[in-house]
């Protein structure tokens, strides 16, 4: 008797499949294959610890890992909601597991990063979301790696009072929260979050800490419109927020909802020109673009324009 194999999403097991358009010449991403994506995952496994760049099927996994670059999921591997496009597994967490911030930290040292990202699953099962694990990471990280700069890329800590600014005042060198789509799609696409809520977040980290870089990012190729993509980079804007990224969505199964369409790489210029003419120190727009990619490299750009910002006043 063989035991049944356990579903990453339950909730989309009975949904009929969404089959997406065929990608086109575009979209081509080469596997995780390297030396040194092998030594990466050796490392995640010997530390018990989970990277977005898997758990979310990221395209670009196999150029990162080649690099020594991953993105950390703290708080275990499962989450609470269940949005449309998302990979990551769906049901009930673990327990949160004391040691993370300590294998996190020397998971750091021993790839010798100098910028580091961390992001989480949504843990609305716990009174502050998560907010203190981040708190603990970003302290350990800081004590045995004191040159290594670092990313938060967090949940929305939906009807978790005062957890935003807990994160914000460990001062974080990015505080990066994902908008992901445009509000009207926001009840197929995010249904457990609230646009404006998300990004009063990126405000609100703003107000803690002028000094903070704020990023956030959206897919594209879900139904949007043009018209609405602008309307998002103004709110941003608004906001505060310094970079933005811009990618296309692509399906990870059958269950999710599908792609709506690829948008060209022309477009993806276009929005890339609209967002620097709005304002943004930093702009990632191209299909396989992901909130994470590239990260050390565009830390290292936001900090320059800001410094030419700076010398020009």
């Amino acid at each position: 008797m063989t035991d049944k194999p356990v579903l990453r999403h339950p909730e989309k097991a009975r949904r009929p499949d969404n089959p997406s358009p065929k990608k086109p010449d575009w979209i081509r991403v080469k596997a995780p294959t390297s030396a040194e994506a092998a030594e990466v995952r050796k490392l995640m496994r010997d530390k018990n610890l989970h990277t977005v760049c898997e758990e979310a099927a990221c395209p670009n996994i196999g150029e990162c890992w080649k690099h020594k670059h991953a993105t950390f999921m703290i708080l275990g591997d499962t989450c609470t909601r269940a949005c449309a496009f998302c990979n990551v597994k769906t049901g009930k967490p673990g327990a949160v597991d004391v040691s993370e911030p300590e294998n996190l930290a020397a998971s750091v040292a021993s790839m010798g990063l100098k910028h580091v990202v961390i992001t989480s699953v949504d843990r609305d099962d716990l009174a502050d979301g998560g907010a203190f694990q981040f708190v603990a990471c970003i302290d350990r990280i800081r004590a045995t790696s004191p040159n290594c700069t670092i990313e938060v890329l967090t949940p929305d800590f939906r009807d978790k009072e005062g957890a935003i600014a807990v994160v914000a005042r460990a001062r974080p060198d990015v505080f990066n929260h994902n908008l992901e789509t445009v509000p009207r799609l926001y009840p197929g696409i995010r249904p457990g979050a609230r646009y404006f809520h998300s990004l009063r977040l990126l405000q609100m980290v703003k107000e803690i800490d002028p000094a903070s870089f704020t990023k956030s990012g959206i897919m594209v190729g879900l139904g949007e419109t043009r018209a609405e993509v602008l309307q998002v980079m103004d709110d941003m804007r608004s906001a505060g927020i310094d970079f933005i990224t811009i990618g296309q969505y692509l399906q990870p199964t059958l269950k999710h909802v599908a792609v709506d369409r690829f948008v060209t790489p022309d477009e993806f210029d276009d929005y890339r020109a609209a967002a620097k003419a709005k304002g943004f120190l930093q702009v990632a727009a191209t299909p396989l673009t992901r909130s994470s990619h590239h990260a050390d490299r565009d830390f290292d750009e936001l900090r320059r324009a800001r410094a030419a910002i700076d010398a020009a006043e």
